[in-house]
Parts: C-alpha cells; structure tokens; sequence
C-alpha cells in the first residue's frame, strides 16, 4: 500500500507492506468559505460580543496587532488587510499600527520571513516588532494570576490603546486548542512568564492536552493573562487540509474563540470504533516540520487513539534540525523518558524543556520512533537509537513485532488531524 503523507514542502510517500489493518485518517474540516472576502467583511463589522471592529476603533490613536510566526500556516496575508482597513477608516495612520509577531521563545522572523507572514507591502509599510522573550526590559509586569505567574507583557503591545490577535484554530498539546489567547501568551511574553505556564506544574496536568478546553488548567491560567494584558478583539480562523479558510471567528476574545472551537470540533473530529495497535504520523509539512522541536506535536496528538504499549512513528523533516539551542542541548543529553521526567521535576525551568517533557511523557507509555533526516545520532542523544536513515527502516521497525493483522492508523497531517476512540 502506497500513501502520501505531508513532509516537507514536498511531501512524501510510504509504501507500506500488506498484511496489517490500515486505516487511512486524514484532517477533516469543514468546507471552504466560497467568499472569503465577504465573510471577512461580515465578521469584523458584526463580530461576536461585541461592537465593531470600526467602533471598537473610534477615538483610538494606537493600535497593535499580534500575529503568528513562520511556524503557523496562519493566513495573515488574506485575513490583515480588511482588518487594516478598518483600523485606518476609523483615523489610525500606518505609524500608529504596530504589527507583533508572536513567536514566544521561538527565533525572531527574518526578512524573507516577515514578506511570507504578512506579504511583501504590508511588511514594507508598518513598524513590526520581532517579539524577544529573552529582553526582559522589553515587557512589562502587570501583576501575577491567582496561581502565581508572574505576567511579564511585550511593552508596546500593551501600550497600545488597542489590543489586536490574528491566528487560526487548531487542536494544541497542552491548550487544548491553539488560537485566541495564545498570541498574548506565551506569544508576547517574557521568558519569566512562558517558563512557569510550561512549567511541570502545567505540563503534567492530565487535562492540559489536545482537545482538552473547558476544564484545561492551563486554558484558564491563559484566558486570564490575556486579561491583565488588556485583549480587546481577536480575529481567528480555521482551515481546510488544503489551508483554505473554512470558519471564521471574529469579537470579544472569549466568546468568538469558544465559537471557533465548537465550529472545529463539529466539523474536525472523527471517532474510530476501537484503539490501534500502532500509528504511523507526520508533523504536518511544511512549516510545522521545520524543526524537531515542533515533530513532536505529531508524537502526542496521536496518543490517543493508541493501545497501552501501542507503537509510534512520526516522519518529519527537520530542515532546521533540532531547534533552539536550550533544546538542542537537552535532546543531545536525554538518556531515557523517566529520566529526563525526574531530572526536572524540582529544577529551575529551562526554555522549550517543555516540549521534551511532552515527549518523555509519551514515551513512557508508547515505543516511538523518527524518521528525521535533517537531524544526526549526536543531536538525538539517547533518541538516536529510535530514529532511522530512511523511511523504509522506520516502518520496518514498527511493524516488528506486531501482530500480523495489527490495526495501524496512518495520519498524513499529523497534529491536525483530531481523532478519537468512541466512547
């Protein structure tokens, strides 16, 4: 059996042996908007909540706007404009509109970057803030949340007489869901925010996991910074599998990101009639797949549909290798998941341990292996021993062993595909 699955710009193909059950999941979603422009149109001037974006905007000198970076397939380019627009109407000038780019403890954007997130003219035509987590005179304190974190918020975001989000909604390791309140933290925060919402205080919380939204702690702890940071309005999508626009949620934060997540899970997920014996997955492509770092999203959005033991194999390309150096180093040192777990159970906080400690969370539960060329064994560290030259000997691996008529999903998208067991 031959599948394609995302990987890369270019994609790749598996050519999967016969004999196992497989069960082909792809990202469901609804279908496109025919007119995105109208329905664009629609949503700023009669956004859920509250007033207009036109209104919201009367009388305000400042504006900032927070965006995601190169790591969201986000479609800055089709949704900024009619935003921009109104935001002029209502007397702004080009200098009063500062445009933030997210990027929490990722790497700031590059030129070429800022022409492919928000397109060549608007890039060239308003100020842009790289948002660095690490210059703490930078952000300002606006107090602590009533579990302790401290809320350190990029300064000229804050300073601005209104509070702009621009992102799209999909399913999150530890959010639940991404989109809304995100792009404030930890898009816009300082490193002494982002450290402790990443903390093991938040990352081991049962419900702080994909899918998880009403009852995810760590939902709550970021819909009340996003308050102390002053959130005025948010502009969110969702997409098709082929990123074409198929919702859009515009409004008072809360309520329009509440009806961007009803509209994802009514049209998204998918429910399987019983646990798979294996998975193979992907980071989702281009962009996503860019580093390891970020494969490991296709790692835990596969988790559950999985049996107790139940393999993984995840495909990524890592073009950028493995990702940050904080991380790099951690990953070249990892010698074990209950190791790593114990190593930072009582320590301070290192930028993106996090997402090591997603993965180590997993692997305790489930074998998982990589096919990620752009990375090398000394990277990997004591990954090495699970990752594999070529995609064939990452399959055969994961088929030793199994069952002859094992169930086995194949998830081209990856972490965007929302799957579940019935019941």
């Amino acid at each position: 059996m031959k599948t394609d699955v995302a990987f890369g710009r270019t994609g790749l193909t598996l050519d999967l042996p016969e004999g196992p059950r497989y069960e082909v999941l792809h990202a469901h979603s609804a279908a496109a908007i025919a007119d995105v422009d109208a329905a664009l149109a629609a949503a700023l001037d009669a956004p859920i909540g509250c007033a207009s974006l036109a209104e919201l905007a009367r009388g305000k000198r400042t504006a900032a706007i927070s965006v995601c970076d190169i790591t969201r397939p986000a479609p800055n380019r089709v949704t900024l404009p009619p935003l921009l627009r109104r935001l002029h109407a209502a007397g702004m000038r080009h200098e009063d509109i500062t445009i933030c780019i997210a990027t929490g403890l990722h790497r700031e954007a590059t030129r070429a970057e800022l022409d492919i997130i928000l397109g060549p003219e608007i890039a060239a035509a308003y100020p842009i803030l790289n948002h660095d987590a690490k210059n703490k005179a930078a952000h300002r304190y606006v107090g602590d949340t009533k579990r302790g974190t401290p809320v350190w918020i990029e300064r000229p975001f804050l300073d601005a007489d209104l509070h702009i989000t621009l992102g799209f909604i999909e399913q999150h390791l530890m959010l639940g869901f991404s989109g809304g309140r995100k792009l404030i933290a930890p898009g816009l925060a300082a490193q002494e925010t982002i450290k402790v919402i990443h903390s093991p205080r938040f990352m081991r919380e049962a419900l702080a996991t994909e899918g998880s939204y009403e009852d995810n702690p760590l939902h709550a702890e970021l819909l009340e910074v996003a308050r102390m940071a002053r959130h005025d309005f948010m502009l969110d999508v969702t997409l098709t599998q082929t990123r074409e626009i198929s919702g859009i949620f515009a409004g008072a934060p809360e309520q329009a990101h509440h009806a961007g997540v009803n509209f994802l899970r009514g049209s998204s997920l998918e429910y399987l009639p019983e646990y798979v014996d294996a998975a193979i997955t992907s980071a989702a492509g281009y962009p996503l797949d860019l580093t390891f770092y970020q494969t490991i999203k296709g790692v835990t959005a596969v988790q559950h549909i999985l049996k107790p033991g139940g393999k993984i194999l995840v495909v990524s390309e890592c073009a950028e290798g493995i990702g940050s150096p904080e991380f790099a180093e951690m990953v070249a040192g990892y010698e074990g998941a209950q190791s790593f777990l114990d190593s930072i159970a009582d320590t301070p906080v290192v930028p993106d341990q996090w997402q090591l400690e997603r993965l180590a969370l997993v692997a305790r539960k489930h074998p998982v292996s990589f096919y990620a060329p752009g990375t090398t064994p000394a990277q990997l560290g004591g990954l090495a021993a699970q990752s594999f030259a070529t995609a064939e000997e990452a399959v055969d691996d994961l088929l030793a062993g199994l069952p002859a008529d094992a169930r086995i999903a194949v998830i081209p998208e990856g972490p965007y595909a929302f799957a579940r067991v019935a019941g």
